[in-house]
């Protein structure tokens, strides 16, 4: 099998870019379809609007309904029939339906987070939800976005609680790209990983550890700094790369069969489940105790979840284990890059496992968050 990396034309990151917004665009297209939800359009997306005026784009303001439906995704492509690029302003949902629509389209698309929660916006693929918000599938593109443009300034004016779950998000890169990696799985190109795929994939996990809590902090005072820009990068270009080039494991696909079950627990975000999926993944390989402790302790410094009470399933029965674990392990997702065969009734007990070690290395440590 062939060795595949992929990756966007084009990445910019920095203090204020999005001001510079229709100085990059205008390169792709001359008539854009801009998509935000109506707090981002306050946020970010007007800013954005004017620039692109100010250098000739004509544009078309649609606003994002919430959920990266397929229903969504034909709503919105239908009303940008004249455009020449998409440009998705916002978080993972709305990117992951800008990029959808663009090739609905056939076009250009541009993306613009303004969180770095997590690593959508490089990616030549959508995550596809019900209008429920149950995931669906994967969409895969010929090609990655023609230019990512990721405003520092912005997220550092983003609630911390975002920042923390791209960090655990892009934390789970290196721990499902080395799996893969081990049991010969493809990664999302359909090859197997380069040694740039990999090597990027590492990188993101050291950057993180290195410079995590320093970008918590300044994010808290809303401001940027060199370790806000290094975690901003690692969260979202790093990490990106490394997932889609180095392969997914059992973190993803525990996430996603979380979404078979209902209540609070979907009030987390997508990098809080993550999270949970990433010591799930370490127990499910019999990681050691130092390792696992090392994801734990990081974990609850950034004030993420590490037990099945934190992620709102405190008292979740078996059966309703079973219904995660099974949506988890079915055909075509990606735990199977992992070595050698995993059941269901392997995942139930690594999820239960999980939260034992974090409740054990919590009470070590009398922990009182």
């Amino acid at each position: 099998m062939e060795k595949v990396f992929i990756s966007p034309s084009r990445y910019v990151q920095g203090k204020d870019v999005l001001q510079k917004a229709g100085e990059h665009v205008k390169k792709i297209g001359d008539s854009a379809l801009v998509l935000a939800d109506d707090f981002v359009w306050d946020l970010a997306g007007d800013t954005v609007l004017e620039d692109l005026g100010k250098n000739g784009i004509q544009t078309q303001k649609i606003v994002f309904g919430g959920e990266a439906s397929t229903e969504e995704i034909k709503r919105i492509a239908g009303e940008g029939k004249e455009s020449n690029v998409v440009i998705g302003i916002g978080g993972g949902k709305t990117l992951d339906t800008a990029k959808a629509v663009a090739d609905e389209l056939q076009v250009g698309v541009v993306i613009m987070p303004t969180t770095a929660s997590t690593d959508a916006p490089t990616s030549g693929l959508s995550v596809i939800y019900s209008e429920e918000g149950t995931f669906e599938s994967y969409k895969f593109y010929d090609k990655n976005p023609d230019l990512v443009l990721v405003d520092t300034k912005i997220i550092s004016q983003a609630p911390p609680r975002f920042l923390a779950s791209g960090i655990a998000d892009a934390m789970a890169t290196w721990v499902e790209a080395r799996a893969s990696i081990e049991g010969r799985g493809t990664n999302m190109a359909g090859g197997l990983a380069t040694i740039a795929g990999q090597a990027i994939a590492e990188k993101a996990e050291e950057v993180l550890f290195e410079y995590g809590l320093l970008a918590y902090e300044a994010n808290k005072r809303q401001i940027v700094t060199p370790a806000l820009e290094a975690v901003v990068e690692a969260n979202t270009l790093l990490s990106g790369l490394g997932f889609e080039s180095g392969g997914l494991g059992a973190a993803h696909a525990i996430h996603n069969g979380f979404t078979a079950l209902h209540g609070e627990i979907h009030n987390l975000t997508h990098g809080e489940k993550v999270a949970f999926g990433t010591l799930t993944q370490l127990a499910l390989e019999d990681r050691t105790l130092d390792e696992i402790n090392t994801y734990i302790d990081f974990y609850l410094a950034l004030g993420l979840p590490v037990t099945l009470e934190d992620i709102k399933l405190k008292d979740v029965s078996d059966e309703d284990l079973l219904k995660v674990a099974e949506l988890a392990v079915q055909e075509g997702e990606s735990i199977h890059n992992l070595p050698g065969t995993i059941t269901a009734d392997q995942v139930v007990d690594a999820i239960k496992a999980a939260d034992q070690y974090a409740k054990a290395y919590k009470e070590s440590i009398g922990y009182e968050g």
